[in-house]
């Protein structure tokens, strides 16, 4: 369990409005010849934020600048990255937004940005081009900007992201809707799992793998070898949210891959799988086991296993119960959305043996 903090947990500005804090301080240095000491920018989320920039760099031609992320409290990949912003003059008039080193660029359909541009999403591109067009517009400078926006280090980190299975090479996203990053906010990742889903939706995928986590993700893509990549979907603990909008954009079937732990609260008719939404119920488990065939005594140690995973443990020698598990997953997954959706459930044990699978559909 986590410790529990003391004091409330302190919020953070995301890579958008990093980007334009940047954008805009290399542009006032452009238009002045002068570095300002600060920038302020007014977020979606409807108040000011001030930056600090990490450095500035003049040469003849543009101006560069970089602040660095502060995630705040929330253990977000790109804290410490320094977002940059390089402003030069443009012939053309307006501003002409694009992403550079360290910003990945869109591949597939389906996403915030279409194929060929950067990773730029729209509400960090609005706040970047609103923010350059105002300070232009004061200065009456009649010229137009182009900015690039990049991340030293953005395409090693992007690794440790989902962006390349999304259709994102190269980089980092610039992402945010508020412009502010509210630690251990659960907001973000269901996000991303309605995007992964839409990725593959505009991909062809009918079909979807469903996993509680990566190393199940990665025993899925052993069993279903002629999936797509697109259709292997990270849903974590979020299974109920990842079957109702699979359903909604038209998945017709969904294979949940997991393990006993997880599942054995899927199992229950949980769909909600964190280790604080509910107990594992040991006597459903006996139950289970009892009705696979298992003799007394090892019904009741089922009844008295530690964990789920022990209780997996201890009915490795019954197929009986691993089919009944599954089937029950499946038959829960299914009245979640009501039916009109075809699921089976793989479960595998801790190191990859594939302990039952069951299909269900109404």
């Amino acid at each position: 369990m986590k410790p529990v903090p003391d004091k409330p947990l302190r919020t953070g500005y995301t890579t958008g409005s990093c980007a334009t804090a940047a954008a805009k301080l290399a542009l006032q240095t452009l238009l002045t010849g002068q570095q300002p000491e600060s920038v302020s920018i007014y977020l979606p989320a409807k108040q000011w934020a001030h930056f600090t920039p990490e450095f500035v760099e003049v040469s003849a031609a543009s101006v560069k600048a970089g602040i660095k992320k502060d995630a705040g409290d929330d253990p977000d990949i790109t804290h410490g990255a320094v977002i940059c912003a390089e402003v030069s003059w443009s012939e053309a008039a307006g501003v002409h937004l694009d992403g550079g080193e360290g910003v990945g660029r869109a591949t597939k359909p389906g996403l915030d940005v279409a194929p060929g541009e950067a990773a730029i999403n729209p509400v960090p591109r609005r706040m970047i081009t609103e923010a350059v067009t105002e300070l232009l517009d004061e200065s009456g400078a009649g010229k137009g900007v182009r900015v690039i926006i990049s991340i030293p280090g953005g395409e090693e980190l992007a690794k440790k992201t989902l962006n390349a299975r999304l259709g994102i090479l190269g980089g980092l996203s610039i992402l945010g809707t508020s412009g502010i990053v509210r630690p251990f906010s659960t907001s973000a990742y269901r996000a991303s799992i309605v995007k992964a889903i839409e990725v593959a939706v505009a991909a062809g995928c009918t079909h979807i793998a469903a996993t509680t986590g990566g190393r199940s993700e990665k025993y899925a893509m052993a069993q279903l070898p002629d999936l797509p990549e697109e259709a292997f979907i990270e849903m974590g603990d979020f299974v109920g949210f990842t079957l109702k909008h699979c359903k909604r954009l038209g998945i017709q079937k969904v294979t949940l891959a997991g393990m006993p732990g997880k599942f054995s609260k899927v199992a229950q008719g949980v769909m909600m799988v964190h280790s604080k939404s509910a107990p594992v119920d040991m006597n459903f488990l006996a139950g289970m086991a009892e009705e696979a065939g298992a003799a007394p005594e090892k019904i009741e140690e089922v009844r008295g296993a530690n964990t789920a995973t022990h209780a997996a443990e201890l009915m490795a020698d019954y197929p009986a119960f691993f089919a009944l598990f599954c089937r029950s997953c499946s038959v829960n997954a299914v009245r979640e959305v009501r039916g009109g959706m075809y699921v089976d459930t793989l479960l595998f044990a801790m190191k990859g043996q594939l302990l039952g699978k069951a299909e269900y559909s109404e």
